[in-house]
């Protein structure tokens, strides 16, 4: 199967898990990941949105919210929810400054100081 069928199979798969289970953590946090990969931001970021309503202390879902925020040019709720990732233990700051989510971030002085000062 080729790269973007497997894409397209992805998202249909896991819509359809989510369908019949609109709370199933682990078919909407690859759902999310699908949405981003397949360049629909706005519906990854309203799954990312629900999965930081489900599961509000984890660290990871709120770093991939604020991926699917600056993604749509959300900058200040895209830094704010990377607060939230880092006070709620997300680490991997290497990853922060080279992740192409968050390109749209890296030139603004809060992201460098968000960073700067939880290293």
């Amino acid at each position: 199967m080729m790269k973007e069928e497997t894409a397209d199979f992805e998202l249909t798969f896991f819509e359809r898990l989510v369908k019949s289970n609109p709370n199933f953590v682990d078919a909407l946090i690859p759902l999310a990941e699908a949405y981003t990969r397949k360049g629909k931001y706005e519906e990854g970021l309203k799954i990312d949105k629900k999965l930081a309503r489900l599961k509000k202390q984890d660290p990871t879902v709120h770093y991939n919210l604020a991926c699917s925020l600056a993604l749509v040019g959300e900058k200040e709720d895209a830094l704010s929810a990377l607060e939230r990732a880092i006070k709620l233990g997300y680490r991997d700051f290497d990853h922060m400054r080279k992740d192409s989510d968050l390109k749209v971030l890296r030139e603004d002085p809060r992201f460098k100081l968000l960073i700067s000062k939880n290293q």
